[in-house]
């Protein structure tokens, strides 16, 4: 198992407390209260200060202007350990989508200097502090499934916010709407010290990862994984284990690493899904990781593709014992 430390965007210092979602007098008087916080996001951007030990959620009075003139309620992330409320706002009305707003912000309270900025997650995912990854990442998939769910899949009318930003409601008919979480699989197939990695086209040169793969329904995790590598590249797999799980907010899906023990070797690539695909030995791996291999970059940082390559070159991630030698003669 890899520690939940060690992935980008898993862990929170917020008490998510939803207790108080469907108490929506308490959550009024939270937000009301001007020591409440709020972390606005800017078309899907957290912002953020600079500082010295890297970037840090930004968050402001739940009073300042930029906030109470949100068109849009807030939604509640929680409390921290002395029970302070924090929230997170979508301020996109402050610009257009085409135009920064730094333009739109003289008159308000907000301070965009060189050190305060909004800024995309998967541009900064390698250096936000673990304390503030997964805040970002709830937020930021809740903005994202109001956007796409602004109407009633079951009758068309308008929906409606509720349970403190964590739900839609239907006036007209009465249905719930939760937001969406995908599931996906990212697999860590090994034939003893090798491993299975591919690249997709439009992926950065030389940049070789994990395969991955959407979850079906009426399958568990251990289907979807021999599933996706026998389509994807033609490998059969035979044990997987489950090692780790990132949320991965673009736009709102669930990363279930898992291990798996490949039966076969032969690569058949699907040239719909991949580029390419090669097995490579935990050294080279290790080469491409500490950026020193010539052919081979590694996943961007902060993607959990490269967490669970750097714990089996650690150790941290065990392979499997020897394949029988039928499954090996079946290769």
């Amino acid at each position: 198992m890899i520690p939940e430390t060690d992935v980008t965007f898993a862990g929170s210092f917020l008490d998510r407390a939803d207790r108080l979602r469907s108490n929506p007098t308490e959550i009024a008087a939270r937000l009301a209260d001007p020591s409440s916080l709020v972390s606005p996001f800017w078309r899907g951007k957290p912002l953020f200060d600079r500082t010295a030990d890297g970037p840090r959620l930004a968050w402001l009075s739940s009073r300042d202007r930029l906030i109470a003139d949100c068109p849009e309620s807030p939604i509640f992330m929680g409390l921290d350990g002395d029970g302070l409320a924090h929230f997170a706002a979508d301020v996109s009305y402050i610009a257009p989508a085409d135009q920064e707003p730094a333009a739109f912000i003289d008159e308000r309270t907000l301070d965009l200097s060189d050190t305060r900025a909004f800024v995309e997650l998967r541009s900064i995912m390698g250096e936000i502090d673990h304390r503030d990854a997964g805040i970002a990442a709830a937020a930021k998939g809740i903005f994202e499934w109001r956007a796409t769910h602004e109407f009633c899949a079951n009758c068309g009318h308008r929906n409606q916010v509720s349970h403190a930003g964590w739900r839609f409601d239907c006036p007209n008919c009465g249905r719930q709407h939760f937001p969406r979480t995908d599931p996906v699989v990212i697999m860590l197939v090994l034939d003893g010290d090798r491993v299975l990695l591919g690249r997709q086209s439009v992926w950065p040169e030389k940049m070789y990862s994990l395969l991955a793969g959407f979850m079906e329904p009426g399958e568990t995790v251990e289907e979807a994984v021999r599933r996706e590598t026998q389509e994807e590249a033609g490998v059969v797999v035979g044990d997987v284990r489950y090692v780790t799980s990132q949320p991965w907010p673009f736009p709102a899906s669930l990363m279930i690493g898992c291990v798996g023990c490949a039966q076969t070797t032969k690569i058949t690539l699907d040239t719909h899904e991949l580029e390419d695909a090669i097995w490579v030995s935990k050294a080279e791996v290790a080469e491409a990781l500490a950026g020193r291999h010539d052919r081979i970059s590694p996943a961007r940082k902060g993607a959990v593709a490269q967490v669970m390559l750097q714990a089996w070159v650690d150790g941290t991630v065990a392979g499997f014992g020897p394949v029988p030698t039928q499954a090996v003669a079946s290769a």
